[in-house]
Parts: structure tokens; C-alpha cells; sequence
């Protein structure tokens, strides 16, 4: 996934990176999200939980396995699929006019795994997690 943000690298990763902006968007607008755990390191676990209307929830969690201003490598697990693990690997690019554009790469187990991740909605909370974010970066 590819996404450009008219915003400096230094505050999408910023934003990216504290727990304080996860709840504002992280995940689709028709859940609320928490931060149960981020220990924003190398080696570090993550852990947030999202919750619908009705109290349902539906958590995710990983590791992260480096963290630069210019990339962050972790996992990615969707606890409702438990041993289906992503590494991901999300590089900031910054641009002239401090823009800068998100290259998000995602490896699957298999194809079947990125199958049924694609069919769960992965993508549209995706896209939409980064609208969110977009607006967020605006409003800061």
C-alpha cells in the first residue's frame, strides 16, 4: 500500500508512533480503539483492541523489530486468526514541500493467509485508517 500525507515525515511518524493518537486512527471510524500495550522500541510489544457499538472486540498485537524515522518493521496479528502473523515493513519517504509518502509492505505466511485477511476487510480498514490519519496530520 502507497499513501502520500501533506505533512512533515517527523510528525507522521510521530503520530504514528504514540499512543496518545492511535484511538484517532488507527482502524475504521465505526470502532472505537484503545492501546492496551506499546512499548515503542525494538523488541517492543503492541497491542490494540478495537470495540463496535454492541461491546464486541476485536484486538490486534505484534512486535516491533526496529524503529527508525524512516521505517518501522514489525508484526502483525490478528488475535481472531491467532498464528497468522504478517511482517510488515512501513518506510516514510520525505518529500520537497514537506510532504511525505508511506510505502507500506506486507508478507504473508502464504497466499491463503493474504487471502483471508484481503476478505476480512484488511484493505478498506486500511484505506480508511489512513484517511483518518490524513485528517489528523491536517488538524496538527
Amino acid at each position: 500500500m502507497t499513501r502520500e500525507f501533506d505533512a512533515p515525515r517527523s510528525l507522521v511518524f510521530e503520530v504514528m508512533m504514540d499512543p496518545k493518537h492511535i484511538p484517532h486512527w488507527w482502524g475504521p471510524k465505526q470502532y472505537t480503539t484503545s492501546v492496551d500495550k506499546m512499548e515503542v522500541k525494538a523488541g517492543g510489544l503492541w497491542r490494540f483492541v478495537q470495540r463496535d457499538e454492541e461491546g464486541n472486540e476485536f484486538a490486534f498485537h505484534g512486535v516491533y523489530h526496529s524503529i527508525t524515522p524512516e521505517q518501522v518493521v514489525d508484526t502483525f496479528e490478528f488475535e481472531g486468526m491467532a498464528g497468522h502473523v504478517i511482517l510488515e515493513t512501513i518506510t516514510l519517504e520525505a518529500y520537497e514541500g514537506g510532504k511525505t509518502k508511506m510505502i507500506v509492505s506486507s508478507v504473508f505466511q502464504s497466499v491463503a493467509d493474504r487471502d483471508g485477511m484481503l476478505s476480512a476487510g484488511m484493505e478498506e480498514g486500511s484505506s480508511e485508517s489512513y484517511d483518518r490519519l490524513e485528517a489528523l496530520l491536517a488538524e496538527l
